[in-house]
């Protein structure tokens, strides 16, 4: 098997595109070659093309349905779902934290992020991003990095922490609520007239808002397939941890997590199409390039050699679900929380 690897990473080449070394990236033993014919033409491919396919269709329906200017106008029975106000792109989720503090984080995330991502290039070569992993972790870089020129903006056109939200926080104290019904709804009835004094949020809003919602998913998949199906299942005996391994399924969701407690982001539960073609578009991709050149699957269970491939593709797929719904409660809990803590009895 090893002259095998051998001939086989010969043939492809890696170090030819790439710098650094790649002893410490986990790399899977080839079970078959993949740039041959036979390795697709079977009931195996053709059932995760259709799962993935019709994956991608549903997603790109909902986006189609949902998003986009037109859909967002409001009328008076109510708020379009997928609309986002200005000043939540660049506010915290409740007055007494100065917005200045969540740009502060949304800095640091950026550096230190970027820094570890970085890193991990350095030291392992740019062919980590073949893996779902480093690619979500960039993902998040990228997001915290929008999320910084979305907070300084705000500074740039002289906004105030009151803007579009002094009516309800004079009747609601620190706290401010979302007006969606995606997360936890007001019940004091203003905000029809909170709405018709707010700016709907720019592009680059919209594209922060995204981000977020995509990392969201993508990094609670990535740490939990990681931890509880790839190390203590598949390879914890062929390899040890390494600062880099730990970092990249953890130090995202940890800073992931402390913007979120600390934004007033909404989380309408449709984006969860935007994660889906997230992760299509990196398989589609996986694909194209094993169907070209015959080297290792960064994950086990892309493997379609196995006739158990359907079953894994399924399983994963499906996980997508409980990995945004989890986000999702932990962002409803947390507007919950504030609710209770913050509002002033009436």
């Amino acid at each position: 098997m090893r002259i095998m690897m051998k001939n086989v990473f010969s043939r492809i080449d890696l170090s030819s595109f790439v710098t650094g070394t790649t002893e410490h990236t986990w790399q899977p033993t080839l079970s078959a070659e993949t740039n041959i014919p036979s390795y697709w033409l079977n009931w195996r491919f053709f059932v995760c093309a259709i799962f993935i396919l019709t994956s991608l269709f549903l997603s790109s329906f909902l986006i189609w349905r949902y998003e986009g200017p037109i859909k967002r106008k409001a009328d008076d029975q109510g708020e379009p779902t997928g609309v986002l106000y200005d000043d939540e792109t660049w506010n915290t989720c409740v007055t007494s934290i100065h917005p200045n503090w969540l740009l502060g984080f949304r800095v640091f995330g950026f550096i230190v992020l970027l820094g570890l991502i970085s890193g991990n290039a350095i030291a392992d070569g740019a062919s980590i991003f073949i893996f779902y992993t480093q690619l979500t972790f960039t993902l998040v870089t990228i997001y915290f990095g929008v999320g910084a020129l979305v907070s300084i903006y705000r500074f740039k056109t002289g906004e105030n922490c009151q803007n579009g939200v002094s009516t309800v926080d004079e009747e609601l104290g620190s706290y401010r609520p979302p007006v969606d019904g995606n997360v936890f709804k007001s019940s004091n009835g203003h905000e029809s007239h909170n709405r018709s004094t707010r700016q709907t949020a720019s592009t680059l809003g919209y594209i922060h808002q995204i981000l977020f919602q995509t990392c969201a998913g993508a990094v609670l998949l990535t740490d939990g397939v990681f931890w509880f199906i790839i190390y203590p299942f598949l390879t914890s005996k062929d390899f040890s941890l390494d600062f880099f391994i730990v970092v990249m399924h953890s130090v995202n969701a940890v800073f992931l997590l402390g913007e979120t407690f600390l934004n007033s982001l909404r989380f309408p539960l449709f984006r969860i199409s935007y994660f889906v073609v997230w992760t299509g578009v990196f398989v589609l991709f996986q694909w194209i390039v094993h169907a070209c050149v015959s080297f290792w699957w960064p994950y086990p269970f892309l493997d379609l050699s196995s006739p158990y491939a359907p079953l894994w593709y399924a399983v994963v797929g499906l996980m997508h679900l409980p990995c945004y719904g989890i986000f999702s409660l932990i962002v409803k809990l947390k507007y919950l929380w504030l609710s209770k803590c913050f509002s002033e009895e009436p």
